[in-house]
């Protein structure tokens, strides 16, 4: 039985990255599901002056422990103007000065909703291609678009494509464990 912690890179009381991530866990049988909702999880913004003056919170390093004694990570991470939210980069940016390698050895499921068309497309390609310098592994993606249409918080996702590929980036993350 596989570990896994899961949570939206989006600190929104109202996030549809994190109603992504509950259910995508839903349809996950026979492992350990960790689902952490961030919107829980304030972290101030980065600064060299206050990581000099107060160090790292008990918080942060609590959930950089988290990370990394999961065996999967699934993220869905939100998008603001084409980029990864200000939350997002400002988390990563704390983790990385905890410990650059914080991710080091991570088997990732990396997601992302959207209300637009494109799905959040342009943060998932930016975090995709950030994580990996983290020492993390993305095994796979998925991306939502029109989360308006083609979700619903009582069934998932309803437009019967998105749910394949969907399953499909699910079923090839899960076959790493």
């Amino acid at each position: 039985m596989a570990v896994f912690l899961a949570f939206a890179g989006s600190n929104s009381s109202t996030s549809i990255n994190y109603s992504l991530v509950k259910y995508t866990v839903s349809l996950i049988e026979g492992h350990e599901i960790q689902l952490r909702n961030m919107a829980n999880m304030p972290f101030p913004l980065y600064s060299e002056d206050l990581e000099r003056e107060q160090g790292f919170s008990n918080a942060l390093v609590e959930f950089k422990e988290e990370l990394q004694a999961a065996d999967g990570i699934i993220i869905s991470v939100n998008e603001h103007n084409g980029n990864p939210s200000a939350y997002t980069k400002n988390l990563l940016d704390w983790l990385s000065r905890l410990e650059l390698k914080f991710l080091e050895g991570a088997k990732i499921l990396l997601m992302s909703a959207s209300r637009g068309k494109r799905g959040g497309a342009g943060s998932l390609q930016v975090i995709e291609n950030l994580l990996p310098r983290f020492g993390a592994s993305v095994l796979a993606t998925f991306s939502l678009p029109s989360f308006s249409r083609t979700f619903s918080e009582e069934s998932g996702i309803t437009d019967e494509t998105l749910a394949e590929a969907h399953k499909a980036a699910l079923k090839s993350f899960l076959s790493n464990f």
